[in-house]
C-alpha cells in the first residue's frame, strides 16, 4: 500500500494516509487566546484537512487531546461536543502537557481518521 502524504515539509506532514486510514495532528492559530477559541481554531483546522484528504470528522477513529492545564478540560468540551456530528465519537484520550512546542498554546489534537 502506498503512503500519501498532504502539506509536506521537510519537518513535518499535515496529513499522512495509509491503508485506508488518516493520520494528522493539529495546534491553534492564535497564541494566548482562550481555551474555546483555540480548539475552535484546531477544530475547524482538522476539519479541513480530513475533507481535503476525503474524509470527514464523523470517520474520526481515534484522537489525542493534549492539554497544558487540566482546568481547560470542560471548556475544551463544550467546544468538541459542539463540533462532533451525534453519534459519531471517537476513542479519545485527554492528557495533561507540561507544554507544547509554542508556550502561547493551551492545546494540540491528534487524530486517526478512516478514509
Amino acid at each position: 500500500m502506498d503512503i500519501q502524504r498532504y502539506g509536506t515539509t521537510r519537518r513535518y506532514s499535515d496529513i499522512v494516509s495509509h491503508n485506508g486510514t488518516l493520520y494528522t495532528v493539529e495546534v491553534p492559530s492564535s497564541e494566548g487566546t482562550d481555551i474555546a477559541t483555540q480548539t475552535r481554531e484546531v477544530l475547524a483546522s482538522l476539519e479541513a484537512l480530513l475533507e481535503r484528504a476525503g474524509s470527514s470528522k464523523s470517520r474520526i477513529l481515534m484522537a489525542t487531546v493534549y492539554l497544558t492545564e487540566m482546568a481547560d478540560y470542560d471548556g475544551m468540551n463544550q467546544v468538541w461536543d459542539a463540533w462532533l456530528p451525534e453519534g459519531s465519537a471517537p476513542c479519545r484520550a485527554c492528557v495533561r502537557v507540561a507544554g507544547l512546542a509554542n508556550p502561547g498554546w493551551r492545546v494540540e489534537i491528534a487524530l486517526n481518521a478512516a478514509l
